[in-house]
């Protein structure tokens, strides 16, 4: 049995890592609202292939905000206290953060550029990618072994359905999952703002400078 003593630093450095994770998507918001004004498709506002990627956009959003509700149901506010192994985190040991990941695609796509929806998962990737091995050395101090063969079976990102494995029962905890839900709301508060950028590029109070397939 692992002691509380000799984990109270990984858990205590896994909530700081998270603390920090949450300041940096805050500072990465601020700087992405303040320079897309001035980035544009190719496509223009109301052409077929850029109000398609839009619409695919929304619907990647859609995927994010649920399938990050559906990992909160497995492991709110258990992080550090136990090791999550089943549902969405039998098939991913970093299922969070792959919808985070289909979110950013989403938000990217409200700009109506291919290109541009492949930045924004990048750049997610990058700034996430260094939180997430910080995150698996924590876990390691504090689950050992078992954390190891967690890591053997499970791909960080997978999906591997053929590890899928599920529990009978759910401890829910709704204030939790209430919290992630209105997290998750903000990827939806982009879509009427892109069109507002939009409008702004239509009307000519704002003129792009960076054009994008």
């Amino acid at each position: 049995m692992i002691s509380s003593s000799t984990t109270a630093a990984p858990r205590k450095a896994l909530t700081d890592l998270q603390r920090r994770r949450k300041l940096a998507i805050s500072c990465l918001s601020v700087l992405m609202i303040g320079a897309l004004p001035l980035i544009q498709s190719n496509a223009a506002v109301g052409m077929f292939t850029h109000e398609a990627v839009e619409s695919a956009g929304v619907l990647l959003i859609a995927i994010a905000i649920l399938g990050r509700a559906w990992c909160t149901l497995y492991i709110g506010g258990r992080k550090a206290q136990e090791l999550t192994d089943s549902g969405p985190y039998s098939l991913s040991r970093n299922p969070l953060y792959v919808f985070s990941f289909i979110g950013a695609a989403g938000i990217g796509a409200q700009t109506g550029s291919l290109l541009m929806t492949l930045l924004f998962v990048l750049v997610a990737i990058a700034v996430f990618l260094p939180v997430i091995l910080r995150e698996e050395r924590a876990l390691a101090e504090i689950f050992g072994n078992a954390f190891v063969a967690y890591q053997a079976d499970v791909p960080r990102f997978g999906p591997r359905f053929s590890a899928w494995q599920d529990m009978e029962t759910l401890n829910i905890r709704p204030k939790l999952l209430w919290r992630t839900l209105c997290d998750g709301l903000v990827f939806l508060m982009v879509v009427p703002l892109f069109e507002l950028i939009d409008w702004l590029q239509v009307s000519g109070i704002v003129h792009p400078i960076v054009h994008l397939p």
